[in-house]
């Protein structure tokens, strides 16, 4: 995924931008990187490779050198940017979360329009921060080019730049799959991908950017360059996976919307006659811990913490490239109370269900630790297809997620006629699904989410919520 942070002040603000920065490490492990702008119009640039440090601990040595009075900065899971411009519009920075889809086919037409070219990453790839800088130098203005750029791309693009006037332009993306606030303070400006990350730095929230919205900060205030569009298809699963608890999307808090849709699943399974006599009920760390307490709280089933996630040593789970450290280092993270699991039946809550190989490695660990029963709960509908708007799995193909692959196996090719179905836990070819993976997984039953809860969850206009994963609609 991804996350950025800009300020622009009438003082030094690289240590806003610096903890600002910081607070989006959430959203990627791959690199980070800071730009600032100084009074005298000199710029500075750090990037560092986050992969097993933290991004305060690569940093911080740097912050020396970078004083100024506006930057931006980054968490990425794709390429090192910031990115530095020298063009017709002078010299900027220029920082981007998204996904482009259609890259190669882009850069062609930007080399045999312009004669330009590109530096190639190590990975053979340009880096898209730089193909975007390229698309917005073509046109007669930032704001117009911006436009540009999220029209042509198949995907989806914000963006943040920092200009050589001292000033940072915030794009949300043109149908706001993803969020940016601004928040002010006396004497400065902010934009954020995560509204919290400013509130210990003293900013009020001014706006929530809307889908395609355009401004320019400067430390009096903000510009609109270009209004917000009227469609919007926020993504559903900033809440149910990426967002941090404290974070507020469209006025819906993500900790508040995890405990609703935990217990809309609790009402579901007493719907279906499921979850009986067990107990406790347990959140994988960290992000199906408040769906678990949510459905404690309705079903009146004990809430217990069965294994902890141990991370002062470890990366994320999903950082390492092989999928087998992954899963090594997925199970090295939770350490398992024992005394909450022997002999226990146990229904387990966790926020979503990709690939699955995962879960069976916990299956298999709460089976050694002498679970009775083991129940789990996916608090999102069946992932069907992979996301291509934005980078949050590394999916190459539907059939590495665990709901198309059993699909497939059971009916082959002619089972994505019935994808519907198969999300639907009262349809026979959904409760079949349901049995498969929960027999895969070592797992004594199985159930997801519907989609009409989880919209119920989160609390916006169905049509306002990107559902794609789940729906394959667009």
């Amino acid at each position: 995924m991804g996350g950025f942070f800009g300020a622009v002040s009438k003082t030094d603000c690289s240590l806003d931008v610096f903890f600002g920065v910081d607070y989006h490490s959430h959203l990627g492990t791959i690199c980070g990187g800071m730009a600032m702008h100084s009074s005298d119009g000199r710029f500075s640039r750090s990037i560092h490779n986050i992969q097993n440090t933290p991004f305060r601990t690569k940093f911080e040595p740097d912050l020396p050198e970078l004083a100024g009075n506006a930057g931006i900065g980054c968490i990425s899971d794709t390429d090192p940017q910031p990115v530095l411009i020298r063009s017709r519009w002078g010299t900027y920075a220029i920082t981007t979360v998204g996904r482009v889809s259609n890259l190669e086919e882009l850069t062609r037409a930007c080399i045999n329009k312009n004669g330009g070219h590109f530096s190639m990453l190590d990975n053979g790839r340009i880096n898209t921060s730089e193909l975007v800088a390229a698309i917005i130098n073509q046109y007669d203005s930032f704001a117009e080019g911006i436009r540009q750029v999220q029209k042509q791309i198949q995907g989806t693009m914000s963006i943040l730049i920092l200009t050589e006037q001292g000033e940072v332009i915030a794009a949300r993306d043109l149908v706001g799959r993803l969020p940016i606030s601004i928040g002010k303070k006396e004497g400065a400006m902010c934009a954020s991908f995560e509204p919290f990350a400013y509130q210990k730095l003293d900013y009020e929230m001014v706006k929530e950017l809307g889908p395609g919205e355009i401004v320019k900060l400067t430390p009096d205030g903000y510009e609109v360059l270009l209004p917000a569009e009227q469609e919007m298809k926020i993504c559903g699963f900033l809440w149910t996976y990426y967002g941090y608890p404290n974070a507020t999307y469209e006025g819906v808090n993500v900790e508040q919307m995890r405990y609703r849709d935990g217990a809309l699943l609790a009402k579901q399974d007493k719907a279906l006659g499921l979850a009986k006599d067990l107990d406790y009920v347990c959140g994988v760390p960290d992000s199906g811990v408040p769906n678990a307490i949510g459905y404690s709280n309705a079903s009146h089933l004990p809430f217990a913490r069965a294994f902890i996630k141990y991370t002062p040593t470890w990366p994320r789970s999903f950082m390492p490239t092989q999928q087998s450290v992954r899963n090594q280092v997925a199970r090295m993270k939770q350490i398992l109370v024992r005394e909450l699991i022997h002999d226990k039946k146990l229904l387990f809550v966790d926020d979503s269900i990709v690939r699955g190989t995962q879960l069976r490695e916990t299956a298999d660990l709460l089976r050694e630790y002498g679970a009775k029963e083991l129940h789990m709960r996916s608090a999102c509908p069946p992932i069907m297809y992979g996301c291509k708007y934005l980078n949050f799995s590394r999916n190459t193909s539907d059939t590495d997620l665990i709901a198309r692959r059993t699909i497939l196996d059971l009916e082959g090719l002619e089972g994505e006629k019935y994808i519907a179905e198969y999300a639907n836990p009262q349809c026979d070819r959904g409760r079949c699904l349901r049995e498969t993976i929960a027999k895969q997984l070592h797992l004594t039953s199985l159930e997801y989410q519907s989609l009409p809860n989880l919209l119920e969850a989160i609390g916006l206009d169905s049509c306002k919520v990107c559902t794609y994963c789940w729906s394959g609609k667009e």
